[in-house]
């Protein structure tokens, strides 16, 4: 993997590097799945108030998606210079991360949340809400946004604690969290009859249950000894030297983030325009592509550690050896994935759509043929996912920041407007407009990679 010229020292047995990424992938893989099963749970519990309440709960995502992308942006600056900070041994310098990085957030949060209670009307009909979802669309949201601060909050709490490679925290905090979301998602939209509404009563809820752990995790007697730790009796004053690492690292994934929130934003309204079976065909298939992502984004966190505590280690070999390894295992579980969702792609439609109930009549074979596109994103989303979480941890955000701009704001809606509107290719021309974005993608990451540019880049 690495030529003898360019290794620094002793490089570990293929077995035991596989192990080492495994450590921190499998917790990651089990929660980053988990999540989505049960996000996708949470669809199916809303799935018989109807087609138009599925759809409602995907129009909103997208605008919140979007206000989110600030906190994942410095999220992923917060992950890089842990792991950076853990490799070099630097506990404090990383906790000093950590307390400004929530200091952040807070004044954010705030900010992006009064803007969106403003205007949480226009911005669905902006994201292509029809008469007949758009009350239930502007409800759901209006309720998650006030839980806005605490969400960000714990993701910057987890993000730490991904780049010192402890994700088997990350991964009791998220599954908690969302086991409570199903609960009471229960007792909200069934004994209460809250509808739209008690789904995100109940997502904010676990969003709560989420932070306090994350907290317990830091504050606690337990966390003495641990390398991330807060108390009130450290300093919280913001730290120049630590902002400008934070933005410095943060800000060119902040452009990503944006770049590619306005672009996913910009393709949903194209699909949303298909009308609303359309989308909530498009929505099931969104189901099952997330889910799979979760599997190449698990694999990536261990990628995205590694690298950034070799790198601070000076061991350049050692980074290139984890991230190849990281590929290798991300490409073999991608097309276990694939052909699974080929041989079940009519019985995993049906677990949202009822295929003997006539008003799903379109929704349903649509959906199922979806997924058949689904299958082919498998080894080229999964590889993407993997190569380009590796270059974040090597603080190379600028060059996946100029990426995402090019082929998600770029040539995903692009191409996705023209083969609906000018080729007639409806649904699945929107998903083969994504299929090449990712191609061009995993193009460009992986050429980046070879390059072993990343391996200068100061955190």
């Amino acid at each position: 993997m690495v030529p003898p010229e360019k290794r620094k020292g002793d490089l570990p047995p293929v077995k035991e590097a596989y192990r080492n990424i495994a450590k921190i992938a499998v917790p990651s893989v089990i929660e980053m799945v988990f999540m989505s099963l049960i996000g996708s749970v949470d669809v199916i519990m809303i799935a018989p108030l109807g087609y138009e309440a599925i759809a409602a709960v995907g129009l909103a995502g997208q605008p919140r998606m979007l206000m989110m992308s600030l906190f994942f942006a410095m999220n992923i600056g917060v992950t890089a210079i842990v792991a950076r900070r853990k490799g070099q041994e630097l506990p404090e310098e990383a906790n000093q991360t950590l307390r400004n990085s929530l200091e952040l957030i807070i004044a954010l949060s705030v900010v992006i949340l009064t803007f969106a209670l403003a205007f949480s009307r226009p911005l669905m009909k902006i994201a292509g809400a029809q008469p007949d979802t758009i009350v239930q669309a502007n409800e759901y949201f209006r309720i998650l946004v006030y839980f806005l601060p605490v969400n960000a909050m714990t993701m910057c709490i987890n993000a730490a604690q991904r780049g010192i490679g402890n994700t088997k925290m990350t991964m009791y905090v998220n599954l908690t969290a969302n086991i409570v979301n199903i609960v009471f998602d229960y007792i909200f939209i069934y004994r209460l009859n809250l509808g739209v509404a008690g789904d995100a009563w109940a997502t904010g809820i676990g969003f709560t249950v989420g932070f306090i752990m994350c907290l317990v995790s830091l504050f606690g007697k337990k966390s003495g000894g641990a390398f991330l730790r807060l108390s009130f009796r450290d300093s919280w004053r913001l730290k120049k030297d630590t902002v400008l690492s934070i933005v410095r690292v943060g800000g060119n994934a902040m452009i990503e983030q944006i770049s590619i929130r306005i672009g996913f934003f910009a393709y949903a309204i194209i699909v949303a325009n298909l009308g609303t079976e359309a989308f909530a065909a498009h929505q099931v298939g969104m189901q099952f592509l997330n889910i799979s992502y979760n599997f190449g984004d698990g694999i990536g966190v261990a990628g995205t550690s590694l690298v950034g505590q070799m790198l601070g280690r000076e061991r350049p070999d050692l980074a290139t050896v984890y991230g190849k390894c990281s590929q290798r295992l991300a490409l073999t579980v991608s097309l276990i994935l694939a052909s699974l969702i080929v041989v079940f792609r009519s019985p995993l439609a049906g677990i949202f759509l009822n295929p003997s109930d006539p008003a799903n009549a379109v929704t349903f074979p649509l959906a199922a043929s979806i997924l058949i596109m689904v299958a082919l994103f498998q080894p080229i989303q999964t590889s993407n996912v993997v190569i380009s979480g590796c270059l974040r941890g090597a603080g190379d955000n600028l060059h996946v920041a100029l990426v995402m701009i090019i082929c998600v704001v770029g040539i995903r809606p692009t191409l996705a407007a023209l083969s609906i509107y000018a080729f007639g290719f409806g649904l699945f021309g929107a998903w083969g407009a994504s299929l090449i974005d990712m191609i061009m993608r995993l193009t460009l990451m992986y050429k980046r990679f070879n390059s072993g540019k990343w391996q200068s880049k100061k955190v």
